[in-house]
């Protein structure tokens, strides 16, 4: 027999909060079959691993996994959407019970959805989107809130800066649903000040693949086009942050030009921490790894998840758990990364000079 393709969804209300909330129950799966160790199996099919930040996904993600009593296969695809599909189809022949995808392109992946779904095995779409497929369950940070902390922050620390403030944009790859969601964040902001002449957009670009390479050619070209008429550059994560501070450091600009990012990566601190980045946005990856594990396992074991939020990707409604982040300067730099357990003291101040450093916390 067939089994459901689509998990289906109940509208509660929770009196307390009064909030409503979308309850995920796994109504076309049945519970998968127990594997001969006893412990569930679930498939994380990650985009990449050659970014620090994904590493700490994949670290945390197993950890948690682990400490539930289940196992986790990991796959990453090297942003290859073609290798990331035999990933997931290698996955499904290792027969696991729950398919967690952290996609390279959220379009390619909807055939992923369905594979799996033939297979009876639920599908939850990590960090990024899954589009233009009935996926089970999105977990990820809320991107769109990202882009306004971006933005706003950014903005604070130019607050006093009189005239105009000019802005290079460095957005992230195309294939990514979320860089669409973070520009959407920051034109929330920044839409009334370009509108009032406040803001000057001198350059906005998309860097390919999210590669710091190709955000240096695009600092590269606003830095031949307008020298040091630059104020700051907001850039959609901090491996394109690292490509448009080495652009700037080449012209002896480092420092100087405010750079924001996003994802907390140690360079990146460690760059806050040096003063030649402005800001990043911290993102506790262990809460969203934890997450995905609890809900996979929920659904492995034919338990209602809850999703109190929904997002469309185009096929639908998605249920999702949409986590929260924190906008990082050199300010609160030791008291939110460090004092998290993110990045050691130790690592994050490196070179820096110990008059320099704030208290440990």
């Amino acid at each position: 027999m067939k089994l459901s393709v689509r998990s289906w969804l109940v509208v509660a209300s929770f009196a307390v909060s009064v909030v409503l909330g979308l309850v995920l129950a796994r109504g076309g799966y049945a519970p998968a079959a127990a594997r001969a160790t006893g412990r569930p199996l679930i498939g994380l099919s990650l985009d990449t691993l050659k970014e620090e930040r994904w590493q700490h996904d994949r670290d945390f993600f197993v950890k948690r996994a682990n400490e539930l009593g289940a196992d986790v296969l990991v796959q990453a695809a090297n942003s290859d959407d073609t290798r990331q599909m035999q990933d997931v189809q290698a996955l499904l022949s290792r027969r696991v019970q729950a398919l967690v995808i952290a996609p390279h392109n959220g379009a390619a992946m909807a055939r992923a959805v369905q594979v799996a779904h033939d297979a009876g095995i639920p599908v939850i779409s990590y960090d990024r989107l899954i589009t233009g497929a009935p996926v089970d369950l999105y977990v990820a940070f809320d991107a769109v809130r990202i882009g306004r902390q971006q933005a706003r922050t950014l903005l604070g620390l130019l607050k006093d800066k009189p005239g105009a403030l000019r802005l290079v944009r460095i957005q992230g790859a195309k294939t990514d649903h979320n860089s669409f969601l973070l520009k959407q964040g920051q034109d929330e902001v920044l839409d009334p000040l370009i509108k009032s002449g406040r803001v000057k957009v001198l350059l906005e670009d998309w860097a390919e693949d999210w590669k710091p390479e190709n955000a240096k050619k695009i600092m590269n070209a606003a830095l031949t086009r307008f020298g040091h008429g630059i104020d700051a550059v907001l850039a959609a994560n901090d491996g394109t942050a690292g490509g448009a501070v080495q652009a700037l450091d080449e012209e002896g600009l480092a420092g100087k030009v405010l750079v924001a990012g996003q994802d907390a990566e140690l360079v990146a601190c460690q760059r806050i921490a040096a003063g030649t980045q402005a800001l990043t946005i911290y993102k506790p990856v262990q809460e969203e790894a934890g997450a995905a594990v609890e809900a996979a396992l929920k659904m492995i074991r034919g338990r209602p998840v809850i999703a109190p939020e929904a997002v469309d990707n185009g096929a639908g409604m998605v249920p999702s758990i949409l986590l929260d982040s924190v906008p990082v300067t050199k300010d609160n730099l030791a008291t939110t990364v460090v004092k998290g357990g993110y990045h050691s003291y130790d690592a994050v101040y490196r070179g820096v000079p110990a008059s320099r450093r704030p208290p440990r916390p």
